[in-house]
């Protein structure tokens, strides 16, 4: 249980540092969006598993052999008045540390989730005032509005993509399939999961620079993700250009509750209810430089489209694929697998 913990400090340490710079440095994501993805989620989640788990079995270190005797040890100090006086005072603050920092990581989970939700309902209430269905395409409302403007709103059956007149007049007929393929690809994908959970990983630990950087790269990594099944069916020279005709739309905040968008990297606007009408999570605070974020996520987009590489080789896939795995089942392992290493 004494490495145990420590072990688990050091995994939690480099998850936080230097293994998000790196990754937030490299160049191959842009090559595979989805693989990247599947890693950044591996490090978010073997990190706060790391973390908590180091404080936790660093405090249950004198009462148990390895976890589920500790916390066996534990439960009979709470439920049955067994002696706490195994426990010293830097053990109990291990435990202290690790149940408030649990109970904080899903009270903010819990908490981003009911601003969310809050701000759809009122984001529907106002597009029924104000939006007409479109007669060309499903699930696609139009609003009033010069300037050009696409997003989503997720909401299971009732999730629509809203457009402007202004945008649809601006788009010629292969630019808006594009648009609405990528908005779909937005809903279909549930993107938006995604997007509340970094966002409240955010919101949780502030300070931490794996949240920041996450949370930058998921949302480019959405973006590209929803490129890539708009270029199914549309080229690319029509894509580009309905990038570019969304994202000389306006900077100020049009959608709200939880919005996924294909205009100026808006999923870069992801906790920024003011930042750009793609996408919003209303009721939270705009994080510094999330509007340069959005500007670097259609130049990233637009120049892997202009110049683009090969998607990585199988090879390199899978052993991306194989390090994510991984870093998840070697803290689960030295968590639950009884008297290892202990």
């Amino acid at each position: 249980m004494f490495w145990t913990s420590y072990l688990l400090a050091v995994l939690a340490i480099v998850l936080a540092w230097p293994v998000p710079i790196l990754l937030s440095r490299a160049s191959w994501p842009a090559r595979s969006p989805f693989t990247a993805m599947l890693l950044w989620q591996a490090i978010a989640l073997a990190g706060g598993l790391s973390m908590i788990g180091a404080m936790l079995v660093y405090g249950l270190e004198p009462i148990g052999d390895n976890l589920i005797s500790g916390l066996r040890g534990l439960a009979d100090m709470v439920l049955f008045n067994a002696p706490t006086t195994a426990l010293g005072f830097w053990h109990l603050f291990a435990l202290s540390a690790a149940a408030l920092l649990t109970a904080h990581l899903v009270f903010t989970l819990l908490l981003t989730y009911y601003k969310i939700e809050r701000q759809r309902r009122r984001h529907r209430e106002l597009l029924a005032l104000l939006a007409a269905p479109s007669v060309d395409a499903a699930r696609t409302v139009v609003i009033s509005h010069d300037s050009p403007v696409a997003y989503c709103l997720p909401g299971g059956a009732r999730s629509v993509t809203v457009l402007s007149d202004g945008l649809m007049a601006a788009l010629e007929p292969a630019e808006l399939r594009a648009v609405l393929s990528h908005e779909n690809a937005h809903l279909n994908q549930r993107h938006h999961l995604l997007l509340w959970a970094f966002a409240a990983w955010r919101q949780a630990l502030p300070w931490l620079p794996t949240t920041r950087l996450a949370q930058e790269a998921v949302n480019s990594l959405i973006e590209m993700l929803a490129d890539d099944v708009a270029l199914k069916t549309e080229s690319k020279a029509t894509l580009i250009k309905a990038i570019a005709i969304v994202a000389s739309g306006p900077t100020g905040g049009m959608a709200g509750g939880m919005t996924a968008g294909m205009g100026a990297g808006s999923m870069a606007a992801a906790a920024m209810p003011s930042a750009h009408p793609g996408l919003a999570l209303d009721g939270l605070e705009a994080p510094t430089g999330a509007v340069s974020g959005s500007a670097r996520t259609t130049i990233s987009r637009v120049s892997r489209l202009l110049s683009p590489e090969p998607q990585l080789p199988a090879a390199a896939r899978g052993l991306v694929l194989a390090g994510s795995a991984l870093l998840l089942a070697v803290p689960t392992a030295l968590l639950i697998v009884p008297g290892l290493l202990g």
